[in-house]
């Protein structure tokens, strides 16, 4: 199937989650005591499903990949349907519950405490369907997601099969990121998107600059690391670039490395130039702070064309 002529831009995939955010906290709960939030969100959670809303609200043909329960799995299609994401790849599972995170948040931090439930399925969904040939509907798949690190290399492959260039953020997975073979897959993704601590697991270095060489040396050819308050660096095809910090006055940073990899990917597929690209990934990702929730505060596609063309001159 020609690239140009495929249903779908991208096909997010990962574990997915309902979220029951509180905040509002006087302070960060200590163990053992009972601390009472303010504020109460139940949002849809999970990187794979943040990034296609927000890829959606630019104007993306966005689809998600994963697996619900049946007890809130058409609570789940609802939401992402609202935001324009397509749903035809959610699969149910009838014993598990939909996966859930008790979220605990304040404007600097939060602390998630995770039930994967349904989850437990993704793998062999996501499998599955490099295996049948269904990515190869959407010009490119971001995966959301820790792969296991023994069968990673032969998905990609199979998922290259269907066509499709690859992204991948695995979060904070301390075990994933400390083991060897992590490194060894760079050559095999096309954009890495990694922040600051989990790069630091990954490469023992601490410099910015440092870590983007240390996985250009093991094969990476393009890693677009989130440095929170410090901005965005960018390494490209041998070059690296920076960006600086957006100002906002956050008040949850849910989801904010999610949105900037929406705002990347989004902008990587209309054929924006590298700098472009980033700049509205860090604007994305900024921005998406300034709710609750990982999609609430995602900008709308004026909103970032208008931060462009403010800031072209930089």
């Amino acid at each position: 199937m020609p690239r140009q002529a495929r249903a779908l831009d991208v096909i997010s995939a990962g574990d997915l989650f309902v979220d029951l955010i509180m905040s509002g906290f006087p302070s960060w709960p200590v163990p053992g005591t009972e601390a009472f939030a303010t504020d109460f969100h139940r949002e849809i959670g999970g990187g794979a499903a943040i990034t296609a809303c927000g890829m959606a609200r630019l104007g993306s043909r966005s689809a998600l990949l994963g697996v619900v329960g049946a007890d809130t799995g058409e609570w789940v299609a609802n939401q992402l349907n609202s935001c324009g994401v397509v749903t035809s790849e959610l699969r149910f599972d009838p014993a598990e519950p939909t996966a859930f995170s008790v979220a605990i948040s304040t404007p600097e931090d939060r602390t998630f405490l995770t039930f994967p439930g349904s989850n437990r399925r993704f793998s062999a969904t996501l499998a599955e369907a490099a295996a049948d040939g269904r990515l190869a509907r959407a010009r490119h798949v971001h995966l959301a997601w820790a792969p296991d690190l023994e069968n990673a290399p032969s998905l990609f492959e199979a998922t290259r099969r269907n066509g499709c260039s690859i992204s991948l953020d695995v979060g904070w997975h301390e075990k994933w990121l400390a083991d060897a073979r992590a490194m060894a897959l760079m050559p095999l993704i096309d954009i890495f998107f990694p922040n600051e601590t989990e790069a630091r697991k990954m490469t023992g270095e601490l410099e910015p600059e440092k870590i983007l060489r240390k996985f250009e040396a093991a094969g990476a050819k393009r890693v677009a690391l989130k440095l929170g308050p410090d901005g965005a660096a960018l390494l490209w095809d041998g070059e690296i670039l920076r960006t600086g910090p957006t100002p906002v006055r956050p008040l949850d940073t849910i989801g904010a490395g999610d949105s900037f990899n929406a705002g990347f990917l989004h902008s990587w597929l209309r054929g924006e130039s590298p700098v472009t690209c980033l700049r509205a990934a860090n604007f994305c990702g900024a921005s998406s702070t300034e709710a609750y929730g990982g999609i609430d505060g995602f900008p709308d596609a004026e909103r970032v064309e208008r931060e462009l063309k403010m800031n072209s001159n930089e």
